[in-house]
């Protein structure tokens, strides 16, 4: 019951970021990208300070601000950034695709700087999800589009995340760790309001309630996944994240007269398949090790 309740969780929170992406690219057709940025960045963090608070946690105790936290703040910001502009400029469905690379990204990561070991296995269907990538991206070809290189920004800052997350200190509360993440896309949103074009205006319509929206999915979606990764064991929850995918396609077909081509939809095929051949390797061999002991 507590891995159904778990994967539930998951898959709402994944419908959960997909309506946040949309709430982004409908608002991006109007306002400057770092103005949305600025503005989520207050909405969230206000609730998240607002949690710690009842909790009983203090957002600015030293343990919260030594290196390894505000790396991750920075990385989180770079995310943000990277990933809310790609949203602008390319097709919801292409984003979502891209993003999935993520935890092939993380496993390499956690071979060269954490030490890890990560077999041959597990390097081909890094590769085979790179391929993926490739036919996605299409670099040099007449489909090839350059903002979707952003995506790809947006995977490594998110994938140094949570590497860094492994290495920091476990008793800074989540709460804390979530109102970091989004006072620091503040400052990295006005840069970037200053260095791209468009200027910062009054909302209109309904814009206020997409902007609201935005904060209450986001938000949701991030309680989402720290609930089904404390209800759930990991191996049951970790590939229903791939679910996200399967929204977005939906939202860019439905919201946006998206009609991703075959190569883009092999392409995503190829990421999922080799992200969940690496997860359920790792799976075994996590399994292996007591066994042998």
């Amino acid at each position: 019951m507590n891995n159904i309740n778990g994967i539930l969780l998951v898959i709402g929170a994944m419908a959960a970021f997909t309506l946040e992406d949309m709430f982004i690219k409908t608002l991006s057709e109007g306002l400057p990208v770092g103005q949305i940025l600025i503005l989520l960045g207050l909405g969230s963090g206000s609730v998240f300070a607002v949690l710690a608070k009842l909790q009983g946690h203090r957002i600015f105790a030293p343990r919260a601000w030594r290196r390894m936290p505000v790396l991750r703040a920075l990385t989180e910001a770079l995310a943000a950034v990277s990933f809310a502009t790609s949203l602008a400029l390319v097709d919801i469905s292409v984003v979502a695709a891209v993003f999935q690379a993520t935890p092939l990204v993380i496993t390499m990561g956690a071979a060269l700087f954490l030490g890890e070991q990560v077999g041959w296995r597990r390097w081909s269907a890094i590769l085979v999800g790179f391929a993926g990538v490739l036919m996605i991206i299409r670099p040099g070809l007449s489909g090839f589009e350059p903002a979707a290189l952003l995506v790809l920004v947006s995977v490594g800052a998110v994938a140094a995340r949570d590497l860094l997350t492994r290495v920091m200190d476990s008793a800074v509360p989540s709460t804390v760790v979530s109102f970091q993440a989004f006072a620091a896309v503040i400052p990295a949103a006005a840069l970037l309001l200053v260095l791209t074009p468009g200027e910062a205006r009054a909302l209109e319509g309904g814009e206020t309630l997409m902007l609201l929206g935005g904060v209450l999915f986001g938000v949701l979606g991030y309680y989402g996944i720290v609930s089904a990764m404390r209800v759930g064991d990991a191996s049951a929850v970790t590939p229903f994240r791939y679910t996200r995918l399967v929204f977005s396609l939906l939202a860019g077909v439905i919201m946006f007269n998206e009609r991703p081509d075959a190569m883009t939809l092999a392409g995503a095929g190829l990421i999922i398949a080799s992200g969940l051949y690496t997860f359920l390797r790792e799976r075994r061999l996590a399994r292996a090790v007591p066994a042998a002991a």
